[in-house]
């Protein structure tokens, strides 16, 4: 697979569908290890209306999901599945969740995930965002695949 994937792939990988999609590019990945990926905040996205108006910042859980796809492509991609596989990869739970600093219009979001566990079925990511080469969130996620019926 050549890297960076364009948001094609994604969508093949992904269910999400705007205005949910909050991955925009894949940079890098070493199945059943690591992704880095992208979204690039711009102040057209639906949610800077009413957070905050007049001083526009992504919210938190928003930066915690665009973790949660970015893990989610990487388990698609390392155990070759696709959405209409009758699969679905849900966010499960989050500890140590920690928000280091604001996201504001303007900024790239590097989404960076690492498998801790891979049982299949029940997976942990290491995940943090970054702009600017500084930490903004970090958190570990634990997702669950399910069939879809």
């Amino acid at each position: 697979m050549e890297y960076p994937l364009p948001i094609e792939t994604i969508l093949e990988r992904l269910p999400h569908r705007y205005p949910f999609l909050l991955v925009d590019r894949v940079l890098e990945a070493e199945l059943g290890e690591s992704i880095r990926a992208l979204k690039n905040v711009t102040i057209n996205e639906p949610f800077f209306q009413g957070h905050f108006p007049g001083h526009p910042v992504m919210p938190g859980v928003l930066m915690v999901e665009a973790l949660a796809q970015t893990a989610g492509i990487l388990a698609f991609l390392t155990h070759s599945q696709h959405p209409e596989d009758d699969a679905v990869v849900y966010l499960a739970g989050t500890d140590k969740c920690r928000f280091k600093r604001p996201v504001t219009p303007g900024d790239q979001l590097i989404l960076e995930a690492k498998f801790l566990v891979d049982k299949r079925r029940l997976m942990k990511f290491a995940c943090r965002a970054l702009v600017d080469d500084k930490v903004v969130c970090e958190t570990e996620l634990m997702c669950a695949q399910r069939a879809l019926t």
